[in-house]
């Protein structure tokens, strides 16, 4: 006998595999999980939460959310969940989802095991709406400079933008460092209203089309919140789609310097279809061009496993280290909008300036930290252990920020740790990575004190991308010659 619903679903997979790599179907239990992170908010008790030991551990609550509003505290172990034990029976993320989620206005009491106390502490939780930020970072890197990390472009990026503006602004910042490494992408609506903030009233963002679908302009509207200063952004392989949208006007028109590798490619648009049962079609109608006319998607001619290795074959052939290994036909030169510079199409946005991958500090001992969640576990449980302790040796994070906070005594815990999760010790590969393992468990200690901004001011300080953004900035006239003819 067959399962009706499992064919029709194989079915339309399979079909719409035929057409383009970007058209998809996504069952009715992958529709809100995949919309989530985009809609901005889900509704729960808010808290940032890891499993250790196979308990489940607070490592922040949320800022106004309420678990902060009740009382629970950055360490605390959660070990009840409405009278029932949760501790040590396996307990997985969708687990912790299921029972700490729900609607708004229910309520739910948990049980505290916390460092110190005695007894367990009840609390009970009302859930409400958490909101899910699209900007990881916000701070001034120096003087009137001020950096800005978006991770994607989410239905509440615009208003999170507008904040993060306004702050830098009343810190006197007048130039900007966007950070779009690793976005994926979003909605189109909220990258023209982003790129909207850089340019003039006009000035066109991007434009679709398709066989059946007409032209449709998208124009730059009212004065932006940044249309003069000088403006950086960082891409890398993995800014696709709305990173390209608004990297490709600011490049098109000359209005800031692109820094960093060539961008995924993506530039096609989907028209979301839903289906009776609450899972949906993704389906190619359009293409997005570039203001001057460029088609940012890479070709997929070849089928759609040639099309998902891409990022390997770029590796492969040492894109990532020479920027003389990427080489484009005359058919995909085009001139920038404003001083004719020579811009490229036919598969991503190529950067103004080249920053080579540094694999310099990795090895395959700090890689199995990093894929083991070693480094992050053997950080919760030190911040856990210590956090008083931090907080008295670092009352601010100026103070954090300018001391040596990794010892080689915690370097011996980590690798004793390491150790006894299952990944003995290299000490020549650890030599090779001490640098970097030093940096990023000052970061990671860093966010577990304050937050993902503090994370960020650290792990920037060896991020070749960043450097070179800091650089052009401070050497603006050196470089000025980048954005003209």
């Amino acid at each position: 006998s067959l399962n009706a619903e499992d064919v029709v679903e194989q079915c339309i997979t399979y079909y719409l595999g035929k057409l383009d790599p970007h058209s998809v179907y996504i069952s009715a239990a992958d529709v809100e999980k995949m919309n989530e992170p985009l809609q901005g908010n889900f509704e729960g008790i808010g808290i940032q939460f890891n499993i250790l030991n196979d308990t489940l551990f607070v490592v922040s609550p949320v800022l106004g959310g309420p678990s902060e509003k009740v009382g629970i505290r950055a360490g605390d172990r959660i070990v009840k969940v409405d009278g029932k034990n949760i501790a040590g029976i396996g307990l997985t993320n969708d687990d912790v989802f299921s029972m700490l989620r729900g609607e708004k206005g229910t309520k739910v009491t948990v049980s505290i095991h916390r460092r110190h106390v005695k007894e367990l502490l009840d609390f009970t939780i009302t859930r409400d709406k958490i909101p899910i930020n699209s900007i990881d970072a916000t701070y001034v890197v120096d003087g009137n400079i001020g950096y800005i990390k978006l991770s994607r472009f989410a239905f509440t990026s615009t208003d999170e933008f507008s904040k993060a503006a306004d702050d830098l602004k009343q810190k006197g910042v007048q130039n900007i460092i966007l950070d779009l490494t690793g976005n994926a992408g979003g909605y189109l609506d909220v990258a023209t209203s982003l790129a909207d903030q850089f340019l003039s009233d006009g000035q066109l963002i991007v434009y679709t089309q398709g066989l059946h679908s007409p032209r449709h302009d998208y124009l730059a509207t009212a004065k932006g919140l940044f249309e003069t200063g000088h403006l950086i952004i960082l891409i890398d392989e993995g800014s696709a789609s709305a990173s390209e949208i608004l990297s490709g006007a600011i490049q098109d028109w000359d209005r800031g310097i692109i820094i960093g590798r060539r961008s995924f490619g993506k530039g096609l648009v989907q028209q979301q279809l839903g289906l009776p049962d609450g899972s949906m079609i993704r389906l190619t109608v359009a293409r997005y061009y570039t203001p001057t006319g460029r088609l940012i998607q890479k070709p997929y001619n070849e089928g759609l496993k040639k099309y998902e290795e891409d990022i390997y074959d770029r590796y492969r052939h040492g894109e990532f280290e020479n920027k003389d290994s990427i080489h484009f036909p005359d058919s995909l030169k085009y001139k920038t909008l404003v001083h004719g510079r020579t811009v490229f199409g036919g598969g991503g946005i190529m950067p103004d300036i080249f920053v080579p991958l540094d694999t310099s500090g990795y090895s395959d001992y700090y890689s199995g930290l990093i894929r083991k969640g070693i480094l992050n576990q053997f950080v919760l449980e030190y911040v856990d252990k210590d956090r008083k302790k931090l907080q008295n040796a670092y009352p601010s994070f100026e103070k954090f920020k300018e001391k040596e906070v990794v010892t080689p005594d915690i370097i011996d815990k980590l690798t004793a740790y390491a150790a006894s999760e299952g990944l003995p010790l290299n000490q020549e590969q650890l030599d090779q990575s001490m640098d970097e393992i030093k940096l990023t468990l000052k970061a990671y200690i860093a966010r577990d004190l304050w937050t993902t901004n503090e994370f960020y001011e650290i792990i920037n300080q060896n991020d070749k991308n960043y450097l070179k953004a800091v650089e052009v900035m401070e050497n603006w006239d050196k470089y000025q010659k980048l954005l003209t003819k």
